[in-house]
């Protein structure tokens, strides 16, 4: 495990004890919970630009419509000023 890791883990589970009332006898369960709730941010993480993360969605099909369409209409652009020239 990296520090950085340990360190994030580490206070997620105090503050989930905290938030719990200070219970005694759970600090596996909230450092489990931390753990998990790390491993989430970290699987889903993107670039700094998103970019990683349209590619993997573009890949899986599930790609917002929105931005296809803006993308097709930049490739439109592109080709009429490429035309123009």
């Amino acid at each position: 495990m990296s520090r950085n890791r340990d360190d994030w883990v580490s206070q997620r589970a105090y503050a989930i004890w905290e938030e719990e009332g200070r219970p005694h006898g759970r600090g596996e369960s909230h450092w489990a919970q931390a753990l998990r709730e790390f491993e989430q941010l970290e699987a889903t993480k993107a670039s700094a630009d998103g970019s990683d993360l349209i590619e993997k969605l573009k890949a899986a099909g599930r790609l917002m419509r929105v931005y296809d369409e803006a993308e097709a209409l930049d490739d439109q652009s592109s080709r009429r000023q490429a035309a123009g020239r």
